[in-house]
């Protein structure tokens, strides 16, 4: 029998802490678990120094960069979640993570919330610590998952929601790179127009004489502009850009520049599509952990990156404390669609509201990648035609007066 010193929380979350004689940590989890005990750390004596000394290495050589990938993150929550239902204490399960990650960044801050959990705090005020690298969300249902003695369980949500919602990202991303690199494109090849080709024909036109056609005066003002004046040029685009910026950051910037994205007329229903996916999907990862419903509203309010739902969401928040339904305020809000909020309203009376929402999540996720794929094959045609007028339009411009070579040299 070894003597084993143990840190464990009890129903209520109350840290514990003790020695207890053992054959082997196996059985003492099974003791520990026995009484009514959640095990965070299990030490022997002999490990303790050497873990204090990797920690220690690893903040000593580490940068104060905050930013962590979603692959690792995603990585790190379903490691955790399987080695926690394994039976591993959860200080153990985090120091292996600390050796198997790779990132410097991201080895510093399991460090810290490390060394917090030793010092007494619970694992999400320890998460509550960085968050520029665990979200509002992430530590919400830590909390839960901690309450209800499930952290296994909740740890296994939050991994499958950083998968999907990564995965609608990567969707977005790949749909908007085609058009993206085309205008890129289109703006290449007309900036070389302007600057090294129009001016060729310019000499040629001044040579020889008459009245150039209007559509070659505005093409040659152009050209003037951008080569005599191209730093007020610049300047000019990159203090618009920054305006812009700096006026989307505002409230009332940010409100305006989300409701405009909703009413474009390609991209406005992927847009709203996304985020009733999103909004739906961080609902029922939170109320499926049991996270009270209230504060899930909450924290749906602050992460589903849309301010108009954004508004919506808050705005219901007053009416369900008044003792409204959820699905009431939302339907008047006149931002999600009727199967929406009909949805929400059955799950309401049905008790099963988490199910109904994961539901609407994964038929917008569906409908999100055949909105994509119809974009993609509509944006096609249309920057070829884009392309066409641009490039073409300047290419007749030029050759306009060539059309009427008589009449000029008359």
């Amino acid at each position: 029998m070894a003597k084993f010193q143990y840190t464990a929380r009890d129903k209520s979350g109350n840290s514990l802490s003790g020695t207890m004689e053992a054959g082997n940590k196996q059985e003492l989890l099974q003791k520990l678990r026995g009484g009514g005990l959640v095990p965070t750390s299990i030490d022997d004596g002999r490990s303790a120094a050497a873990k204090s000394g990797v920690r220690k290495a690893v903040v000593a050589g580490t940068t104060r960069g905050r930013k962590v990938k979603a692959e690792e993150m995603v990585l790190f929550t379903r490691s955790l979640a399987t080695m926690v239902n394994a039976g591993l204490p959860l200080l153990q399960g985090i120091d292996i993570m600390i050796e198997q990650t790779e990132s410097p960044n991201f080895k510093r801050v399991l460090t810290q919330i490390g060394e917090d959990i030793e010092a007494g705090l619970t694992f999400s005020d320890a998460l509550k610590k960085h968050p520029k690298v665990f979200t509002e969300l992430y530590s919400s249902m830590v909390r839960a998952g901690e309450a209800s003695g499930n952290l296994d369980g909740i740890l296994v949500q939050l991994a499958e929601y950083l998968e999907a919602t990564e995965k609608l990202k990567r969707e977005i991303r790949s749909a908007m790179t085609y058009p993206v690199i085309a205008l890129v494109i289109v703006v290449t090849i007309a900036t070389g127009l302007l600057l090294f080709i129009v001016p060729k024909f310019q000499d040629i036109f001044e040579s020889l004489g008459g009245t150039l056609p209007r559509p070659t005066q505005l093409l040659i003002a152009l050209s003037d502009t951008i080569r005599h004046y191209v730093l007020i040029v610049v300047g000019m685009l990159v203090a618009l850009v920054v305006a812009i910026r700096y006026y989307v950051s505002t409230p009332a910037g940010r409100l305006q520049f989300d409701t405009v994205k909703l009413r474009l007329p390609i991209f406005g229903t992927l847009f709203r599509k996304v985020a009733v996916s999103r909004f739906a999907r961080t609902f029922s990862t939170l109320t499926r952990s049991g996270v009270p419903v209230l504060a899930a509203l909450e924290i749906v309010e602050r992460t589903i990156g849309n301010e108009v739902i954004s508004r919506a969401v808050k705005n219901s928040q007053t009416s369900i404390k008044a003792g409204a339904s959820i699905a009431e305020p939302l339907a008047k809000s006149g931002v999600f669609p009727l199967m929406v909020t009909r949805m929400i309203d059955v799950g309401e009376r049905t008790g099963s509201l988490d199910e109904l929402l994961a539901k609407i999540s994964e038929f917008y996720d569906q409908q999100v990648e055949a909105a994509i794929a119809s974009l993609t094959s509509l944006i096609e045609p249309l920057l070829i035609l884009f392309l066409g007028v641009v490039v073409g339009g300047m290419v007749l411009a030029l050759f306009m007066p060539i059309f009427k070579l008589s009449t000029l040299v008359g």
